[in-house]
């Protein structure tokens, strides 16, 4: 209920307006946009929320609640405020696992029963600053969100504005404002507590602790209609990282260090090859991918994106949005390598200006992909090495449906992980399990200090036959060179040095 002491008409929630938050999920909007949820959805607080039998990702997200008192129609951001009556906590539920079902409408993942508690209390609008409230949220007691509304990238006078311009707002709607970074899943006994005060104001008012506890649903959804669906990037998404979702590696595991990062960097994709040829990975070469800019080289830790063949149907569920390409590119870190499956397929861009770009703001190693690359000039030209397998100007739908990110996948014919390291030179890309990373690295580059020397005897007239590879006798000279001994004798047959 609200200060009317009514049902509101409609709860208007925004996606995303909190700087935080917008970095968590990698993008930062220039307007706002929003979804609606249902007035069933509203609970009280000390409620309990059901997380339907069969899911796993049901996840809080603690926010202010402005609520409406004079109607607003086409009002000015500057007067925006002067339309709301009250404010007061918020829990904004969702469903992760009902997401893709939603396409991005949230009327099953957010509309469901008790997935919208409000109160306890309403603060009085005229009493409080719009940029000094707070709002905090714990689990189990533990504080895991906290931010306040003067870092919010649309104040709350610009969303009733907005909003207004469309639609007329009526007393006692609800807006939901955003949340910041810190959301993420609750399972079954945990409690969610959600607060905003205004800390500075005269009395300090609170909304006063909204409480939720979760249970666990024991109905399984029928077969009449799209089931729970889940996958890593819902995970993540959920979970606010990798980690928390329990996708990312453990402390203590294999790190891509500068050291390691730097050997890597010094030796070349051909010498790699051959170590790891001879230990046993002789497909790891990624075939008919070529850099697009002479001299490029790079090295970093995979992601990955995936690319299934072109059906509409498909296109049209899972093309359009903030789809898994745009998710990948939004989203790779770094000193990270995005590593596109594309099936080698090359009669379609996979990969172009403005993506390349926004990789590259993200301190992205570089991009590879087996499959074409659009406005090639211009990619090439940046500053973050690519690898394709040429030029194509078509647009993504041509060929292709981006279908997930950061799972195992195929590229030019190798096996890639997320987590693999890869590296790229003019010879091509090729990918090093992190297991073997280390031993292939430095082996790498002794493997090239000995070519070296080679090709130092061979410009100074000695021939190949037993220098190349070397026999025992020209093994002992380079290691006494290297050792810093006396010069040996020429081994015979051939040239002196």
């Amino acid at each position: 209920m609200t200060s009317s002491g009514r049902t509101p008409g409609k709860i208007i929630a925004v996606h995303l307006n909190y700087p935080s938050r917008a970095a968590q999920r990698g993008r930062t909007p220039a307007q706002p946009s929003y979804f609606l949820k249902p007035s069933s959805s509203i609970a009280a607080s000390g409620s309990t929320l059901e997380r339907p039998a069969g899911t796993e990702l049901l996840a809080f997200e603690g926010e202010i609640a402005i609520v409406i008192g004079e109607p607003a129609r086409r009002v000015s951001p500057a007067d925006g405020w002067t339309h709301v009556a009250s404010v007061t906590a918020a829990n904004d539920f969702g469903l992760y696992d009902l997401r893709g079902a939603d396409k991005g409408s949230n009327v099953r993942s957010k509309g469901g029963d008790g997935f919208t508690p409000l109160g306890p209390a309403l603060i009085d609008a005229t009493s409080v600053d719009p940029a000094g409230l707070r709002v905090r949220a714990w689990v189990n007691g533990e504080l895991v969100q906290e931010d306040t509304s003067d870092t919010l990238l649309f104040p709350f006078g610009r969303l009733v504005a907005d909003l207004s311009q469309l639609m007329t707002l009526e007393t006692g709607d609800v807006i939901l404002t955003g949340t910041p970074a810190g959301s993420s899943v609750v399972v079954p006994g945990d409690v969610v507590e959600v607060e905003v005060d205004a800390p500075d104001a005269a009395g300090a008012p609170s909304s006063g602790r909204l409480v939720t506890t979760i249970t666990a649903g024991d109905v399984p959804f029928g077969d009449f209609g799209s089931a729970p669906e889940v996958d890593d990037r819902q995970r993540i998404e959920a979970w606010g990282d990798a980690r928390a979702a329990g996708l990312a590696e453990p402390e203590g595991a294999f790190e891509l260090t500068d050291d390691l990062r730097d050997l890597l960097g010094s030796v070349g994709v051909a010498t790699l090859s051959v170590q790891l040829r001879k230990r046993g990975y002789t497909d790891v070469f990624l075939e008919g991918v070529h850099a697009n800019r002479p001299g490029s080289r790079m090295v970093g830790r995979a992601r990955t994106l995936r690319f299934i063949p072109f059906r509409p149907d498909l296109f049209a569920r899972k093309g359009g949005g903030h789809n898994a390409q745009k998710l990948a590119f939004d989203t790779v870190g770094p000193g990270e390598v995005l590593v596109i499956d594309a099936r080698g397929e090359r009669g379609t861009g996979t990969v172009g200006d403005v993506l390349a770009l926004r990789a590259q703001v993200r301190g992205a190693a570089g991009i590879v992909t087996d499959g074409g690359t659009r406005d090639f000039d211009v990619v090439a030209a940046l500053d973050i090495p690519t690898f394709s397998q040429g030029p194509h100007p078509s647009v993504l739908g041509r060929r292709h449906v981006p279908w997930e990110t950061d799972v195992a996948i195929s590229c030019g014919g190798a096996a890639v992980e997320p987590g693999d390291v890869i590296v790229g030179d003019g010879d091509g890309v090729i990918v090093i399990p992190p297991a073997v990373a280390w031993e292939v690295a430095r082996e790498a580059a002794a493997q090239e200090a000995e070519d070296a020397w080679v090709a130092e005897q061979v410009a100074a007239g000695a021939s190949v036959d037993g220098l190349f590879p070397m026999n025992a006798e020209w093994r002992a000279r380079y290691e006494a060179d290297r050792a810093g001994g006396p010069d040996a004798e020429a081994p015979s047959g051939g040239e002196p040095r």
